[in-house]
């Protein structure tokens, strides 16, 4: 499988609490639900559409999942929820247990079997395992080496502070553009994937 990272993100760098005032104010974070404004149904929508199509399956950290879990169940009958609510989700947590895990098809990895465990995900066959949010999650995946595209909505908004999926290790990663669209409320939607070591 392919690990794919989809994020809305800010022109600094920002992940945090796209959806949102109440999403994740960790570190005092106010912003919540900046996203709104720029997003474009079309463009934007269309982006997570396509991710969502090429899924076999979902990764989350605890705090994503139970922000979607809260979310999607309750939006049966709509095709892009039907498919979020049918597709396997893995769920990294070291808090949440099993009888917790009520979004159906939801399976716990324990985080400190995380990077084992997602490492054997992605070596079994399938498609895409995707990944929305979950900042730090992404963050450990980049520093694993087992990111394989990146997918950002960025943004034309500068939030000042807040969670990155950025490691900041002093590591250097190239990546590729595969793709850009701009839509009509300014965000650029990128494609990145590891690009080869010269």
């Amino acid at each position: 499988m392919r690990i794919v990272i989809s994020e809305f993100i800010s022109l600094d760098g920002v992940v945090q609490a796209p959806g949102g005032p109440e999403e994740d104010t960790d570190g005092g974070f106010s912003h919540g639900g900046w996203t709104h404004p720029f997003f474009d149904p079309e463009v934007v929508g269309g982006a997570f559409d396509e991710a969502l199509k090429g899924a076999d399956a979902l990764l989350f950290g605890r705090r994503t999942w139970q922000n979607m879990a809260a979310a999607w169940p309750e939006r049966a009958g709509d095709p892009f929820a039907d498919r979020m609510n049918a597709l396997p989700k893995y769920v990294v947590t070291r808090t949440l247990g099993d009888l917790e895990l009520t979004w159906g098809n939801t399976t716990r990895v324990p985080g400190d079997e995380a990077v084992a465990r997602i490492r054997q995900l992605r070596a079994a066959d399938g498609g895409d395992l995707l990944v929305m949010g979950s900042p730090t999650l992404v963050r450990t995946l980049l520093e694993e080496d087992l990111v394989d595209e990146l997918r950002l909505m960025l943004m034309p908004v500068v939030l000042g502070g807040g969670k990155s999926i950025f490691p900041g290790n002093g590591r250097k990663l190239t990546l590729e553009l595969v793709s850009t669209t701009t839509s009509g409320t300014g965000v650029h939607v990128t494609t990145y994937r590891r690009a080869a070591e010269a």
